[in-house]
């Protein structure tokens, strides 16, 4: 194959913290894959553009073709390294194929904004898929960085966080829409997490 996948992190969303060189290969690429919102923020005008959708099968060979002609510029939000399409693409292609940049994760910015060390976290996703026990299990001084969902939202995981033996008092920091204009942060503890508006799609930081 003489072209390859070149995988984007735009980052938490903003322009603002899209890494230079992310910017300069979605600006020279002549075919892009993205989110919907993605491809409108930041694709350029002259490229040839697929939506990442559920049809993943239907995007892959989508890749596939495009790869005959051209290099093919795929943008992942925050960092390719971290729940990201990036997954999907190495079920069809090897990693000499693909080229990746990296891009600052939602989860980043969220240690960053309440100022909090993260190299000693445990991150996990809980958007549309479940948590292993180990990981929810409490124990002193274990910090946990959550990505949360619809379903199960920050009042759901406080639940199943009391049961795996987390204390009420746990320091809990819900963070919504990083880096736009509506950026949210709330600080409150584990046990007064009731139904909290505006917090369903969000990073979510816990401490002891």
């Amino acid at each position: 194959m003489e072209h390859k996948i070149i995988v984007v992190g735009i980052g938490p969303g903003s322009p603002d913290y899209m890494l230079p060189v992310a910017s300069r290969m979605i600006a020279q690429a002549k075919v892009i894959v993205g989110s919907q919102r993605a491809l409108t923020t930041f694709a350029p005008s002259h490229a040839t553009s697929k939506v990442i959708d559920n049809d993943l099968t239907g995007v892959l060979d989508f890749i596939t073709k495009a790869l005959m002609d051209n290099d093919v510029v795929v943008m992942v939000s925050g960092d390719p390294g971290f729940y990201s399409f990036l997954a999907t693409l190495r079920t069809r292609f090897s990693s000499e194929y693909i080229t990746v940049i990296p891009g600052i994760s939602s989860m980043q910015l969220a240690f960053a904004r309440i100022s909090e060390i993260w190299q000693n976290a445990v991150l996990i996703s809980m958007h549309g898929r479940q948590a292993k026990d180990t990981d929810l299990n409490y124990c002193p001084d274990k910090k946990l960085g959550i990505l949360t969902d619809y379903e199960q939202n920050p009042l759901y995981i406080a639940k199943v966080l009391r049961k795996h033996g987390w204390p009420s008092n746990a320091n809990v920091w819900l963070c919504a829409n990083l880096s736009y204009e509506n950026e949210r942060i709330k600080q409150l503890t584990l046990g007064e997490i009731n139904d909290v508006d505006g917090f369903t799609h969000c990073v979510m930081v816990v401490t002891t």
